[in-house]
């Protein structure tokens, strides 16, 4: 199985490019908002950390918001206790497809958290910064505070180039994405034939 892990800016079109593959996707936003709305462990554990802030279950985004704003210590403990459960629902989602010849991983932490392995091939999404402004006031709720805080516990983005085997520049149009795709998907072909022979 190979796994191609999805890096970018937040806003880039990540998620848009991982769907593009025609391969299972492992989206670590959407299992993080499954936790926070079914998960009564999870609650406990965050609760107990930030009783100040974290009160209802399911949990809700505004508490989660509010304890990474008021606080710069408190996202890296939310980090610290929601990426465990993360990790475990990739393994599992890995042992589901493990007879999948490609998976892709959307995971915004991927390389901070040490998730991918040495083998994994690295896709970096680069957008322009108008293109994900324009696309980050779309977002409901929108907090640019949040948005800097997370940005703050990334590895940079020329880090984050440097260590990808692929650079897609996305438009946001699908022809362009898809296009991109079918090089990548050909460039591995290509790759694992010659190790083979």
């Amino acid at each position: 199985m190979i796994k191609i892990g999805i890096l970018g800016d937040i806003g880039s079109g990540k998620s848009f490019v991982a769907k593009n593959f025609g391969y299972p996707v492992f989206n670590a936003d959407q299992e993080v908002s499954k936790l926070y709305k079914n998960d009564k462990k999870i609650f406990i554990k965050l609760k107990k950390k930030l009783s100040k802030y974290i009160y209802s279950f399911p949990i809700k985004k505004s508490e989660i918001t509010k304890a990474i704003l008021a606080n710069k210590s408190n996202l890296n403990k939310i980090v610290k206790i929601v990426h465990l459960e993360v990790r475990k629902k990739m393994n599992i989602f890995l042992r589901k497809n493990k007879n999948r010849k490609i998976v892709i991983l959307d995971v915004p932490l991927l390389l901070e958290n040490k998730i991918n392995s040495k083998k994994d091939i690295l896709v970096f999404v680069e957008s322009k910064s108008s293109d994900i402004l324009k696309r980050l006031k779309k977002r409901n709720n929108l907090n640019k505070k949040l948005v800097r805080k997370f940005q703050k516990i990334q590895f940079s983005l020329s880090y984050k180039r440097k260590k990808s085997n692929f650079i897609i520049k996305n438009d946001f149009t699908k022809k362009t994405i898809r296009r991109a795709i079918r090089y990548i998907l050909k460039e591995i072909k290509n790759e694992r034939n010659s190790i083979r022979y």
